[in-house]
């Protein structure tokens, strides 16, 4: 393992989530935040720096710093999708390593759930996207069963082989008391579930939740006062590869193949060092192909790989312990949640669902149409 260690989470929390009327995407940013510098030690005092994403305003970092009473001598608006607040990590590490501040907040909160507004949304398309929706692909959805179709065609992937991947995750999800959905369900009912769009069926398919999740990352220096014991961040990459889906190189092959090297190679440990994975899943495909993506399988072996139950609890693959997107929230941008539930079980924190022993949690979020990756790897002493 890496020796280094320049900075690390000190602060995780979710805001209310599934359904929240009565909050508003800023309430439910400041109630996350104020629960992980609590969860920190910290206080608002503290914050140097912020960091968030969202398509809810034109300047979200003015409007949640000016809500949260906070002057930051450094911000960071990027926005690349769901996969944003691992970039957001990265990025703090960085500047902690540059020494221009101290102590990083990360906070996302949408109501997508509630906000009937997103169903106006404007027709307006970008140039590329004119060769697409107005020819009628759904989006997302529709881009990532092209990826799956392509996956199937290409390699022999089945729909059993990903709803490997939903059942799982499901299993997680009952042994959390957060989940939005904790029904066990097996292979035959996601099969059996309505097409959303060929060849994923709906419970192939990630929730659509309110919520918000906030991150706390500190200096070495920062860190030694915090309340917990800190959750050092190893290694850290990133990329983005196209904007639609039209245009990325391979449909079977994600940026994960590149932003997961370089976080590897930053930590200095190796795939089968790994106690606990925390994967995208928007869609039970953008998991199959980011674990082939990240290494931990080859090309065309994701469907294999995680047959038998192999990522639920008492596999030897523990991955999307929460619940994941599919089964514990998906507010929109979901890579936040990711960091969350790493952290969490690196420090021994998840009740039932703990993975024993876990010291190394790999994180990786996706974005957009299968379009950036943003991937970390943590640790605890």
């Amino acid at each position: 393992m890496s020796s280094e260690r320049i900075a690390a989470i000190v602060g995780v929390a979710e805001s209310d989530l599934g359904e929240t009327p009565g909050k508003t995407v800023l309430q439910l940013q400041a109630q996350a935040a104020k629960a992980a510098l609590e969860d920190a030690g910290f206080e608002k005092g503290d914050v140097d720096a912020l960091f968030t994403a969202g398509n809810w305003a034109w300047s979200p970092n003015l409007m949640l710093a000016e809500y949260l009473g906070i002057q930051p001598k450094f911000t960071d608006g990027t926005n690349i999708g769901g996969s944003s607040f691992e970039a957001h990590l990265g990025h703090a590490v960085a500047g902690i390593r540059a020494g221009l501040f101290d102590v990083a907040l990360i906070t996302y909160g949408s109501t997508q759930r509630t906000d009937r507004l997103r169903q106006r949304l404007s027709p307006y398309v970008t140039l590329s996207e004119q060769y697409e929706r107005s020819f009628g692909l759904p989006t997302p959805v529709g881009a990532y069963a092209l990826a799956a179709m392509r996956h199937m065609h290409q390699y022999g992937t089945t729909s059993e082989q990903l709803a490997e991947i939903a059942v799982a995750t499901r299993k997680w999800a009952t042994m959390n008391e957060k989940a939005m959905m904790r029904e066990p369900i097996e292979i035959a009912d996601v099969l059996s579930s309505r097409w959303i769009a060929e060849p994923l069926h709906l419970l192939d398919c990630c929730l659509v939740t309110d919520g918000g999740g906030a991150v706390v990352v500190a200096s070495k220096a920062a860190a030694a006062r915090a309340k917990k014991a800190p959750v050092w961040v190893l290694g850290h990459g990133e990329t983005h590869t196209h904007n639609t889906i039209s245009n990325m190189p391979d449909l079977t092959v994600t940026g994960a193949r590149e932003s997961g090297k370089r976080a590897f190679e930053m930590a200095g440990v190796t795939h089968s060092e790994i106690d606990v994975a925390e994967i995208y899943d928007s869609f039970t495909i953008t998991v199959l192909l980011t674990l082939e993506a990240l290494g931990f399988c080859k090309p065309g072996e994701g469907g294999a790989f995680v047959s038998g139950q192999r990522t639920a609890p008492g596999g030897d693959f523990p991955m999307n312990t929460n619940g994941g997107g599919l089964s514990y929230c998906h507010p929109g941008m979901y890579g936040i949640f990711l960091l969350i539930e790493a952290t969490r079980q690196l420090r021994g924190e998840c009740g039932p669902r703990q993975v024993e022993h876990a010291r190394l949690a790999l994180v990786n979020g996706t974005g957009g149409v299968l379009s950036s990756t943003s991937t970390a790897i943590l640790g605890r002493d």
